[in-house]
């Protein structure tokens, strides 16, 4: 008869354990994805949020900074293509490329954040780059196509991103487009299945 208990309170707690690691798998995603969302929302509405709070005091609704931010943005988008206020942005974006320091930041920060939005979109099409001396093979994203213009002898090489697993690191080589071999991939796809370490494909296996 204990025997049969032991076994018993096994297999309750064997559940529960199961039950548990269900609770983790299920509910440990959500939790950081709605943590990750509130702490973006939090910072893009404090960058004029924490402006405007003192004059609105106890009135002020949270999400009025990153709604000021928006309109700001699109307001400054519109007078861009206006000729004389385009000619001030013009200007501006002149006197950043020139001042020592400042034109490092200003240009990574430009370049940067025209390749994810600008017409000539980086990081749209995926690649396979073959490790040197081995069978294997990398995963990465062709960030630049056309190297002549910072270093005439790399004009037959392609920039190639790898991400590194699990986090937003990686590296940039600069390859013969030779052996790189284009793959029909979506950008996306290939991100989370390099920064999950290839276990995002065998999920959807799974499923």
């Amino acid at each position: 008869m204990m025997r049969d208990n032991d076994i018993f309170v096994g297999d309750k707690m064997k559940s529960i354990l199961k039950n548990f690691i269900n609770g983790i798998l299920t509910i440990v995603p959500i939790i950081l994805v709605i943590y990750v969302i509130y702490k973006t929302f939090v910072f893009l509405d404090s960058i004029l949020g924490n402006s405007l709070r003192p004059y609105f005091k106890d009135d002020y609704i949270p999400g009025f900074g990153l709604l000021t931010t928006v309109i700001l943005i699109t307001v400054l988008g519109w007078m861009s293509t206006k000729y004389i206020t385009g000619k001030i942005i013009k200007l501006i974006d002149y006197l950043l490329e020139k001042i020592p320091v400042v034109k490092t930041i200003y240009s990574v920060i430009k370049d940067t954040v025209q390749s994810f939005l600008g017409d000539k979109k980086s990081f749209s099409k995926v690649a396979l780059v073959v490790i040197p001396g081995t069978e294997m093979r990398s995963i990465g994203f062709i960030t630049s196509e056309e190297l002549e213009d910072f270093f005439t002898p790399l004009k037959d090489h392609v920039a190639v991103y790898i991400p590194q697993t699990f986090q937003v690191a990686g590296f940039t080589f600069l390859i013969p487009k030779d052996q790189v071999e284009i793959i029909d991939v979506k950008a996306e796809d290939a991100m989370k299945f390099v920064l999950s370490g290839g276990m995002t494909s065998t999920s959807k296996q799974k499923s």
